[in-house]
Parts: structure tokens; sequence; C-alpha cells
């Protein structure tokens, strides 16, 4: 089992890795396995064969780039709209975003604001429709996989209507330096410049799209980040807090990052799947035993989301909720 990163050090060591690759359509039994060994081994993975149309995917993308590229002064206009400062305890990134509710009335708010395309709450809700529905799906075979008999313990979290689940667009710009002969290239890893600094996401599910360009880093041990290589053909999905306190430590969910480590602007959009508010998040009765009693307190998602915005990156939310 991996043992998440607690903080960056001055001692930093950079080791490449290649994450896991489920192909969907395989075998059940088989994905279902290599699911969960992912989840306990890097807490990431990468799926191939999901199911969201390409042209769904792409039209997403253009549409965020197509927002980052507007003036500053129209961006600003939307209140979902961040530039540097994440969260509300001063970090900073260099990063701008966009957060987006996902329910429909969240979603249709945007046919009425002037500066943004005509189109924009179409496409996202049917990306946020396909990505959602993906989510379900691996959350399934991991119930299935861990032997949870409801096998929509976790996936029914997210598909409840009252569902606070968001979906974020980071926009990060290049480092153009003398390593970067033209556009198409990208510079070593010694120069980099975080993006968005070391965390773990809070919900239960990630699901993670990026344009072919290098960035995202996790921390399998402390004081080391293992780049990631994007794939084009591929979703990265990765294990949220809740999930790791709903599979009793089974899965874990790792500290990550994104540095400016290229010469062309990345660009993610983020599905992070999350329960209502008021959900109680416990784990299935068949995840406790007397070989691997309860490991935290239970908590609502409203509780632990307060916590989360109380604390700064880099510290370890779910620690506190540790029995």
């Amino acid at each position: 089992m991996v043992v998440a990163s607690q903080k960056s050090t001055s001692r930093e060591k950079i080791l490449p890795i290649e994450l896991p690759v489920v192909d969907l359509s395989a075998e059940r039994s088989t994905v279902t396995k290599l699911i969960v060994k992912a989840c306990e081994d890097y807490g990431f993975f990468n799926v191939v064969n999901h199911g969201v149309p390409r042209d769904t995917i792409a039209k997403m993308e253009e549409a965020g780039f197509n927002f980052f590229a507007k003036p500053m002064a129209l961006k600003k206009q939307l209140p979902l709209y961040g530039c540097h400062s994440i969260g509300f305890n001063g970090d900073v990134g260099d990063v701008e975003y966009l957060l987006l509710a996902t329910t429909p009335p969240s979603i249709d708010h945007f046919k009425n604001i002037s500066n943004v395309p005509s189109n924009f709450s179409s496409t996202v809700s049917a990306y946020t429709e396909g990505v959602r529905e993906l989510a379900c799906e691996i959350l399934e075979l991991m119930a299935e996989g861990l032997g949870v008999p409801d096998a929509m313990a976790f996936s029914r979290l997210i598909r409840a209507v009252d569902s606070d689940s968001v979906l974020r667009f980071n926009h990060y710009p290049p480092i153009l330096n003398k390593d970067c002969k033209d556009k198409d290239e990208s510079p070593s890893y010694s120069h980099t410049k975080v993006g968005f600094g070391d965390h773990s996401d809070p919900q239960i599910l990630t699901i993670l799209r990026s344009n072919d360009v290098p960035g995202l880093q996790i921390s399998l041990q402390d004081g080391v980040w293992n780049p990631v290589a994007p794939d084009p053909e591929a979703f990265c999905v990765n294990v949220g807090d809740l999930l790791q306190v709903m599979t009793n430590g089974r899965f874990v969910s790792v500290t990550h990052r994104v540095v400016t480590n290229s010469c062309k602007y990345r660009m993610s959009v983020a599905y992070f799947g999350a329960p209502p508010l008021d959900a109680g998040i416990v784990p299935p009765s068949v995840m406790v035993t007397p070989q691997r009693p309860s490991l935290f307190k239970t908590f609502t998602w409203a509780e632990y989301k307060k916590v989360t915005y109380s604390m700064r990156l880099g510290e370890r939310r779910i620690d506190l909720f540790r029995k």
C-alpha cells in the first residue's frame, strides 16, 4: 500500500512513473481486480475504452480554451472564475480556473451570461453526464472488486440529485525559457514552477482529463515526486479522501500537485464526484472486520468540506478524522 506524501521538502526527487492502464472493455472480473490493485498501490490509474464520446471531450476542451483565451476583464466578470489564489487561506499557484457546480440549474445559469458562448451550457452538460456515468461505473466496479454486496454503495452518493459534485477547469501558463527551442518541446524536470501545490482531493473520486501536456505529479512516498505522462486516449482516475474512508483505508487518497514544466499551455478538466452535504461517510459493514477495525470517525460531507476549506494545501485533512 502506498504512503501518501505529507509535504514538499527541499530535497525532492523526481522519478517518472507509468500509471496502471485499465481497459474497461476487458473481461469484468479482470477489470475489477486491476482497479482494486491500482487503488491500493497507486491511488491513481488511467482508463481507456471509457465510453465517453470523443466529440463530447473535444467540444469541452475547445470550450475551455476559448474561455481562458478571453480578456481578463471579461473572465473576472464570472464569480466562479479565479486566478492565482487557491482557496481562502493564502495559497497561491500559477493557475487560473473556473469552478462549476454540476446540478442542471447551475449549468443552465450560463445561458444567461452574455460573455459565455451560447453552447457552453449544453457542452458542459453533455460532458458532465458522460464523466458522471464513467465515475459511477468505476465506483461500482470497485465495490464489486472489494466484495461489497451492494454494488451501488459508493456510486449512489454521486447519483443523488443533491450531489455536491463539481467540475473544475484549470489553466496553466507555460514556462518559456532557453530549453524551449520551439513550442512543441518540453523542458527538463529541473525547470519547474508549481501551478497547483501539494494536496489530496477531498471528494469521493476524481475523473481528470488534460490536454497532451505534462504537469501532473503524484507522491507515493515523502520527498519523491513522480511525474505522470498524459495519455490523450485516457481519463486519469484518482481516489479521493472520502473513498479512503469508505474503503476503511484499503484505498489511499494520494498527495499530488501540478507543475508548469512545459512550453505549452496545459488545461485540465476535473470532475470531482461528491455526495450530498448531509451524507454520512462510513464504510460498508463488510469493510470493517475484527482483523481490520474501523479506522475513521463518522462524519458528514458538510463537516469534512468545512475542514477542507479551513486548511492550507499540503495539510493532510483526513488524518484529523482518524480514531
